[in-house]
């Protein structure tokens, strides 16, 4: 029974990898949909969505059910609870990259980005790939020290959204308010993504160490 018990709860962990590599290439295929007009990519992406919508699903209720018949206690039950929360970050991952992909279906066939822009919402996209990579790989890992790691690697999807804020809001800017819009949104997804990314890690975290970040920044 303790053994059955164990598999499960590294299911949980199994499929949350799998989420990860999931919003990886809904992340990846929205970029290519706005970047390159790609109604295929586009789509692939909304309708991919719901695998990680099943995914979701699935935790929640293998979670729910671990609760109610081994009454797990202390770092078992924190393995329970961040697998809900990281499974909730990972679901909103590929809601974002849906959204993405939604502003390209709607510019279709033109690009939603303007030329001088294209290279710093490429970079968004790579940092985003990169950022849930890492995610994956310390939830797989449970690698807390790695962890750690990624709200600092956040910094720069934050700084390359700065970049097209001031772009836009530049007094030569001539694209027009539907361009603004699309910018504006998509700088936001992407931003948003590597939110998620950092919250994945954050939990895993506490998962290991019983410790939420911010408290052990406190404490050094």
């Amino acid at each position: 029974m303790r053994d059955t018990y164990h598999e499960e709860l590294d299911a949980l962990g199994e499929r949350l990898v799998e989420m990860t590599r999931l919003a990886r290439h809904a992340i990846a295929r929205a970029t290519t949909a706005l970047l390159d007009a790609d109604l295929n990519a586009a789509q692939e992406v909304i309708s991919g969505d719901e695998e990680l919508n099943r995914l979701d699903e699935e935790i929640e209720a293998s979670a729910f059910d671990l609760m109610a018949r081994q009454q797990p206690v202390a770092s078992d039950l924190r393995v329970i609870i961040t697998a809900l929360h990281m499974s909730g970050d990972l679901e909103r991952m590929g809601d974002h990259a849906v959204h993405i992909a939604k502003i390209a279906r709607r510019r279709h066939p033109d690009s939603a980005i303007p030329a001088e822009l294209r290279s710093t919402v490429l970079e968004m996209g790579h940092q985003a790939e990169l950022l849930v990579i890492k995610a994956g790989e310390v939830v797989a890992q449970r690698d807390a020290d790695t962890a750690l790691e990624l709200d600092k690697d956040d910094d720069r999807m934050d700084r390359l959204r700065r970049r097209l804020l001031t772009r836009i809001l530049d007094p030569g800017w001539n694209h027009g308010v539907e361009a603004t819009m699309d910018v504006t949104l998509a700088g936001r997804f992407y931003e948003r993504f590597g939110d998620h990314a950092v919250h994945v890690a954050d939990n895993l975290v506490y998962m290991v160490t019983g410790q939420r970040p911010k408290d052990m920044d406190t404490e050094s």
